[in-house]
């Protein structure tokens, strides 16, 4: 079928926290398919996503939903259920890396190097740290750094006060001193190694999303070695977790005692951010993909097990 009879539902919104990014998301992937000569149709998922998509009757559904639902398997399941194929990764590899004390278990079982740490709750970390300071609490189960916080030595205040609303398990780490990089995948193939740098030495949620909140310093400015093994590291996750299409894996470096230093994989991303600016975009850019022929890449290259 050409691409100019080929009807790509986007999915976006929906009803995590991550609703912002993904409508975002959303509007530019939908901008550059029809760039790309696609039939386009805009969808925000609710509730009622599947009487949706059943009105819509695409070829192809283009998932451009973040965080809880739309990137951790449930969507995906829908999906396979109604028989469309779809962009991204399957609900397995979605599920895994989405939830972080699992996605670690399968980082250390392929022997790639992750922070030490446990999963809790937020009673027993109130209670008594899990660990030496500084660490870093985080749920198992969102994106776009919601929820992270640094617990720091000298911190008089409970580490998880009454704001929290992730559910009771907590996720403990080690804090890694260094540097932020993070690692494009597309097509189980490394693209490249971006190391970004913000005011305070955190990645966080406002960072990452305001203009002007943080610096992408692409080629990473990193030791040659460490630069191979963070490619080299991100496809081995992206196998291991059992992605397709395009991830994303992110990294701290700790090179306070100098270079080479030591890399930690923190996360993979099975639904990156896909806006021009965004990070796996650039990294693509970077080997002379254009965002339409990105995601032009990403409709062809969609998927269902049936």
């Amino acid at each position: 079928m050409s691409r100019q009879r080929t009807h790509v539902a986007v999915l976006m919104g929906g009803w995590s926290a991550e609703r912002p990014v993904s409508l975002s998301t959303g509007a530019e992937c939908a901008v550059a398919l029809r760039t790309a000569g696609y039939q386009v149709s805009e969808i925000d998922a609710d509730p009622s996503l599947a009487e949706q998509l059943r009105a819509a009757k695409p070829d192809v559904v283009f998932n451009a939903l973040h965080g809880r639902w739309g990137e951790d398997g449930c969507v995906q399941g829908l999906l396979e259920f109604m028989g469309l194929p779809y962009t991204h990764s399957g609900v397995r590899a979605s599920a895994v890396a989405m939830h972080k004390p699992s996605s670690l278990a399968v980082f250390r079982a392929n022997k790639i190097p992750c922070p030490e740490g446990c999963l809790t709750t937020v009673a027993a970390v109130n209670e008594k740290d899990p660990l030496p300071r500084p660490f870093v609490v985080k749920p198992p189960s969102e994106g776009s750094t919601f929820g992270v916080r640094i617990v720091r030595s000298g911190d008089n205040n409970p580490p998880i006060g009454a704001d929290w609303q992730f559910g009771d398990d907590v996720l403990a780490e080690c804090f890694i001193p260094g540097r932020e990089l993070t690692v494009a995948v597309m097509d189980g193939r490394a693209l490249g190694v971006t190391e970004i740098k913000t005011d305070d030495g955190f990645y966080d949620y406002k960072a990452k999303y305001s203009d002007g909140g943080s610096q992408h310093l692409l080629p990473a400015p990193i030791h040659a070695d460490v630069y191979a093994q963070a490619l080299e590291l991100s496809e081995r996750a992206h196998a291991a977790l059992g992605c397709r299409g395009v991830s994303r894996a992110d990294f701290r470096y700790d090179d306070t005692a100098g270079e080479p230093g030591n890399l930690y994989m923190l996360e993979v991303n099975t639904q990156p951010g896909m806006t021009p600016t965004s990070l796996v975009p650039e990294l693509a850019a970077h080997c002379e993909i254009d965002f339409p022929a990105l995601v032009r890449w990403m409709v062809e290259d969609a998927g269902c097990a049936r």
